[in-house]
């Protein structure tokens, strides 16, 4: 299967400090890549270079066999690149049903003019996508927190809104950066299981950037190894559990 997400030679310089290194790295839909590191190995700022918050020094970011890099993270956005970032981004204040319904806004077929004025097209765009939307919280089993207000939820129940709203807009790419983050170890296997969901039901690609490792050893197909700004290793699971120099770099530390 052609890639989805292709990074060439890619290398990030912040004001003389190297933050990556010449990385290769390639996403399939339908498959889950974690990618792991010590703190300070460039993860983050990865995630940044796809998504389009840091430019390049070097290399190409193609999605799809057209490059992505050196446009806005909104424009990245509406190709397809859809990502959750460690400290959220719900708005608290609103229900999970709305949060999810702003994560439609771009595929709602309808001009501000007629959502202004209320037209008959526009009316129906709005039930349309009030519809998906509680169709997706209920596929990914959170019906029952549709009307509950964010700032009311568990940190677990947040994460899974937060990535329900993501893939609202049917992306081809996820990048999930820390979603396991201060949860117990029950939602963490939820969490997994959401995560395979997206990858086997909707094909999605998803990138996870994770340090909770028993995670990524459950949810992973394949592991990228990080280290220094540097890929180190990329292989299945099994083959990184054993790697010399994964376990001297990360693994050995955790």
């Amino acid at each position: 299967m052609a890639a989805l997400l292709e990074l060439a030679g890619v290398s990030v310089r912040f004001a003389g400090l190297q933050a990556l290194t010449d990385v290769n790295l390639a996403a399939r839909g339908g498959e889950i890549k974690a990618v792991i590191g010590p703190n300070g190995a460039g993860k983050t700022t990865l995630f940044n270079a796809i998504s389009g918050y840091v430019p390049i020094a070097g290399g190409a970011i193609a999605l799809n066999g057209s490059a992505i890099h050196g446009l806005a993270p909104h424009e990245i956005a509406a190709r397809g690149v859809r990502r959750t970032f460690q400290n959220g981004g719900l708005f608290p204040e609103l229900t999970a049903l709305e949060n999810v319904l702003a994560g439609l806004h771009a595929r709602i077929d309808a001009s501000f003019a007629g959502i202004l004025f209320g037209t008959r097209a526009a009316r129906a765009a709005e039930r349309e996508a009030v519809t998906r939307a509680r169709g997706l919280l209920e596929v990914l089993g959170v019906s029952h927190l549709a009307d509950r207000q964010v700032k009311a939820m568990s940190g677990g129940q947040q994460r899974t809104i937060e990535i329900v709203r993501a893939v609202a807009a049917e992306p081809p790419l996820l990048l999930l950066d820390e979603p396991a983050v201060g949860l117990a170890p029950p939602v963490c296997a939820q969490l997994i299981e959401l995560i395979r969901r997206l990858a086997g039901e909707m094909g999605i690609a998803v990138l996870l950037i994770e340090h909770a490792i028993d995670l990524v050893m459950a949810a992973a197909d394949v592991i990228a190894v990080f280290n220094g700004g540097t890929k180190i290793a990329e292989g299945p699971p099994a083959a990184i559990r054993t790697d010399p120099a994964v376990l001297e770099a990360y693994l050995g530390h955790v």
